[in-house]
């Protein structure tokens, strides 16, 4: 049996209310605290884990270098919010164009990411794969990866003309190639090395540094 939020955490804060607003809970939750927003209530989430860190972390530095060397928009880690119609949730890491910096405000992205990336853990596979799958569908988010350490598989959503998302498999090689990042692509078993490649041989790979 997995251990519950509060084994986890047992000096977990408490929402003052049952129900609050969106404006109420940007008020309440601190950067400390690990929580996402859904139709007025609060969800408090685990800790990450190491591994979850390790792939964040290398996923974040590929995508921060190859955006700001192409000047295509900004690249965020959690803790950051996304405000989408009836939630404000925390992906793991997301991706904003250019185009769309607008959006940004102080403590939260308001609207839809242009990528988002969920890094599932033990206890939040039903929630990556299925209330934020259709949250960020519906709410327009263009992509959308989920990367299962412990299942060592990655799935790629692009969102089509219907609005609704399709799977987009990597290609023979493994690769899988971004449609909102141009020209980005990640090889798969990156992300399932023991211990993960050093950051500058894959920067290399990428062509992104001598």
């Amino acid at each position: 049996m997995q251990p519950t939020i509060e084994q986890i955490q047992p000096n977990i804060k408490v929402a003052p209310n049952p129900k609050m607003t969106y404006e109420e809970f940007l008020d309440w939750c601190d950067e400390d605290t690990l929580a996402e927003w859904v139709d007025g209530e609060t969800i408090m989430t685990s800790p990450a884990s190491l591994e979850h860190q390790d792939i964040s972390s290398l996923l974040e530095t590929l995508l921060r270098f190859f955006v700001e060397e192409h000047n295509l928009g900004k690249v965020i880690r959690a803790p950051f919010q996304m405000k989408l119609k009836d939630s404000g949730r925390e992906p793991d890491l997301l991706f904003v164009a250019k185009e769309n910096l607008g959006r940004l405000h102080k403590t939260y992205l308001d609207g839809e990411a242009d990528l988002a990336i969920e890094i599932i853990s033990p206890e939040s596979g039903t929630r990556d794969r299925g209330e934020k799958f259709y949250e960020y569908e519906a709410g327009g988010v263009r992509e959308f990866w989920l990367i299962d350490p412990i299942r060592q598989q990655a799935e790629f959503y692009q969102l089509g003309e219907n609005k609704l998302y399709q799977h987009v498999a990597p290609d023979a090689s493994g690769v899988y190639r971004s449609k909102v990042i141009a020209g980005f692509w990640l090889k798969v078993t990156w992300l399932w090395e023991k211990p993960l490649k050093p950051t500058r041989e894959v920067l290399k790979e990428l062509g992104l540094t001598k």
